[in-house]
Formats: structure tokens, sequence, C-alpha cells
């Protein structure tokens, strides 16, 4: 079926067929509803994946680097006890850092031992006043209450660490501030006793900051790379899906409207059957009678003629009327009885020139100009001719009836160079018709003019499908009109 016959038959003005659609399109919503959630629910948990891996890399980077700070305030506490602590008391009897000499080999010991480490700044404590006794950052040193509860655990001999961070996800676009992760740890500062490394008498409090910036950039970046892979993913499953959607929906259109347009057609065939039922039985029955009023009209025209010369002419509108009545009651009959098809070669320009030759009278008193071009190698065509005959002239009399003031009819053969049909076409320079008129035509019983049954283009498309031909027709409003008919 094509889109026109599903366009006709199937209107989306038609609420009750509206419907029809949107119940044959509910699994298939459901199925695209499901799918697209689906996407949004992965893409939720792709992001929430790529959170939680970014969280785990960023413990697990805190964890090492505070293995690594406790490890080396391990190693800095005894460099420091044994290579300052017990060589200055010796020699000073006690410890100042307010002198030079003191402070700067201190400076040495913990410069050499944190010489190539992943270290920002070294900073000690005392453990009597929260002062900075010593730092590699000098602007530092003498600065109080710099250790806040990170310092109180550390006296209790309970090590800890402190996060200082600047920074998210954003911070890697250009324009944004650098990221910075600084990790500070805090150690007891003990005194070393033979036989124990841990248990002596805390001294003081260690600081070692490292900067983990770079590493808290490559989580951010990792973290970065999941969300856009995971985004490009979803956006092309979202692309693929929404084609596989958009495909199927038409698909799926398509096909509740074919069906709705063959129950339409059915439909529509089942009330043609009843009423040709219908308009066999009431043209045969009014057909006899019709005959008998035709031949009694006729007798009575003689006897006017005798008896009431000049009076005949009322007699003689009875016979016209009933010979036009003769006449539809025929097309009723020739559209509700079937059409027995009997093929024979015949030839088609032969045939085509018979139709007008019948037509030549009312051509000439309309002032019609008759153009034939009849291509010479047809030849011979299988058709009816006696079908074939009256289909053609249903034709030309429709043109002839659109040209009341003259004008020109072409009547044109040619072979079709696709597949070798021949094709009629008949054209007109009449009133024309506009779209719709034009879509309506073959339509039983519709017409457009004051007399008439609207059954001869109806009975003259039904002829050409029995020859398994087809027949359209082209119309420009004002400007003509053109019947085109292909038979194989």
């Amino acid at each position: 079926m094509t889109e026109e016959q599903v366009k006709y038959y199937t209107t989306a003005d038609d609420p009750e067929q509206l419907e029809q659609l949107r119940a044959g399109h509910m699994p298939f919503q459901l199925v695209k509803y499901f799918s697209f959630s689906s996407l949004g629910v992965i893409l939720i948990f792709t992001l929430f994946l790529s959170w939680a891996i970014s969280k785990n890399a960023k413990n697990v980077m805190l964890g090492q680097s505070e293995a690594y700070s406790l490890l080396l305030a391990e190693n800095l506490n005894q460099q420091i006890f044994r290579g300052f602590v017990l060589p200055t008391v010796v020699r000073y009897g006690k410890i100042a850092l307010s002198n030079p000499d003191q402070f700067q080999r201190l400076d040495k010991i913990v410069r050499n031992a944190t010489r190539s480490l992943k270290m920002e700044n070294v900073t000690i404590y005392d453990s009597n006043v929260n002062i900075i006794s010593y730092s590699t950052v000098e602007a530092k040193v003498g600065k109080k209450d710099q250790g806040g509860i990170e310092y109180e655990k550390a006296l209790q001999g309970i090590a800890n660490s402190q996060i200082q961070s600047r920074g998210t996800i954003l911070s890697l676009f250009p324009g944004t501030p650098d990221v910075h992760y600084n990790l500070k740890t805090f150690i007891p500062f003990r005194l070393m006793q033979e036989g124990s490394e841990s248990d002596g008498q805390i001294m003081g409090v260690i600081e070692i900051t490292q900067n983990l910036s770079h590493e808290y950039k490559a989580i951010l970046r990792l973290q970065r790379k999941i969300i856009l892979v995971s985004s490009l993913v979803m956006l092309i499953l979202f692309l693929v899906l929404l084609v596989i959607v958009s495909r199927a929906n038409k698909i799926m259109e398509g096909r509740v409207r074919e069906r709705l347009a063959l129950e339409q057609k059915f439909h529509d065939i089942e009330k043609l059957a009843q009423l040709g039922t219908m308009v066999a039985t009431v043209s045969h029955e009014i057909k006899s009678p019709l005959g008998i009023i035709r031949s009694t009209a006729e007798i009575l025209v003689k006897r006017v003629k005798k008896l009431a010369p000049g009076n005949e002419n009322l007699a003689e509108i009875i016979v016209a009327e009933t010979s036009r009545l003769n006449t539809i009651v025929l097309e009723f009959l020739d559209f509700a009885r079937p059409q027995k098809v009997n093929l024979k070669p015949v030839d088609i320009n032969q045939s085509i020139a018979q139709v007008l030759h019948f037509v030549e009278a009312d051509l000439e008193e309309k002032g019609i100009e008759l153009k034939k071009e009849l291509h010479p190698g047809i030849g011979k065509i299988t058709i009816d001719p006696d079908l074939f005959y009256r289909a053609l002239l249903n034709i030309l009399v429709n043109g002839i009836q659109a040209m009341p003031d003259g004008g020109t009819l072409n009547v044109k053969t040619y072979i079709v160079r696709k597949d070798g049909s021949v094709a009629i076409s008949i054209t007109d320079t009449g009133m024309g018709m506009n779209e719709e008129t034009a879509a309506e035509v073959f339509k039983p019983f519709f017409t457009n003019k004051h007399k008439g049954t609207g059954l001869g283009l109806a009975i003259t498309k039904n002829i050409i499908d029995q020859h398994h031909g087809s027949i359209t027709v082209v119309s420009t409003e004002g400007k003509g009109t053109t019947f085109t008919i292909t038979l194989p």
C-alpha cells in the first residue's frame, strides 16, 4: 500500500484512529522509556563508580604517603637524636637552637636526611611550649601556637596526619586555580633508649609536610578520563538507541497505519458490496417498467402528431428523460454486477481511433481541437475491446465536459521504456481540478457536476484494474487534466 493510500485511509484528525495508533505504540513506548531510563541509570552509576575509584585511589595514596612519613620520621628521629641531641648535650650541656651553631648543625642533619625525598618541609615543635623550634622554612621558626589538635595528639604519643587541599576536578580546566594537596604528618620526637626505640620520653613533635599535588592531579585526571569515556560511550549508545528507536517507531507507526488503512479499505469494500447488491436489485426492478414507459411514450408521440400536431414535444420529453434514466440504470448495473473480461489481441491504436470517431460530433459541436499522437510501433495487446472501449469513452466524455467553451484534446500512446508497458494519455485544456478533487475522482458516486452518477470513472478504474493495469490523474486547476492508462 502506498503512502498516499495510507494517508487517504488513515487521517490524523480521526480521534478513534489516533487512539488506536497510541494503543499500538504503547508496548513500544514502554520499551523506549525503559531503554532511555536504563541509559540514565548506567550513566549515574558510572559517575558514582568514577567517584568511588578516585576516592579509593586517594585513600591508597594517603595511606602510602602517611606510612612513608612515619618511616621517614622514625629515621629522622634517630639521626637527630644520635647526630645532634647527644653531641650537643655533651658539648654545650643543653640544647639551645637560638645558638646559630646548634641550629646550623641540626639543619644540616635534617636536610641530609631528607635530601632527594618528597618532602616540602620539616618542622620541629617544642614539647613544653607550642612553639616552632626548627623548620626548613626559616620564616616559621619562633612562631607560637601553630600546632593544633594534631600537635596535642602527637604529644600524647599518637602519630596522626592532616590534609590541606584546594581544587576539584574542575581545576583541571584552563583559567581555574591550580590543584594544591599537602599531607602533614605529626610524629612524637622521642628520646632514644637502649634496647627500645619507641618508649622514650617525648622531647617534641616532628611535622613532615609532603606535597602530593602531582599525585592528586593524576587521580583527578583519572576521574576525568573515566567520566569522559563513560559519557562518550553513553552518548554513542544513546545516539545508536535513538536511531534504532526512531527507525522502529517509523516501522511500528507504518504498520499500525497500514493495518488501519486495510481495515478501513475492507470496511469500504464491504459497504460497497452491500450497496452494489442493493443497486443491482433496485436497477433491475426499475429497468423493466422504465422500458414500458418509454415504449408507451414513443407510441404516444406518434398519436399526438396525428391528433394534435405541435404538441408532440411533451411526449418527446418523456422519451428523452426515460432514455436518460435508462442510461443511469445501466451505469448502476455495470458498476454493481461483476464484469467478465473477454481478452483477445487488439490493435490498441485502432481501438482508440474507433472511440475518437464516435465522439467526433461532440468535439466539433463544442469547438474542441483533437490532436492524436499514436505510436505506430505498439501493435496488438491483449485486452477486452468492449470494456476498454467503455473505459476510454468515459475518460473522453469527462474531458469534453470539462471544456464547454472549446479547447484542445490530446490523445497519445507510447511505450514505457522502464518495463515495456503501453501507456495511453488523454489531456484536456479544461477547467482542471484541485488536488483534493483529483484524489477523489475514482471513488464511486463522487461527482462535481450537476448531472451524473459519479460512477463513470469508478467503472473505468475497475476495468483497468481487471486488465492488471493502472490509471492516474494529474490536474491543475484552470489549466487542464491528464489521465494516463498503463497496460502490461
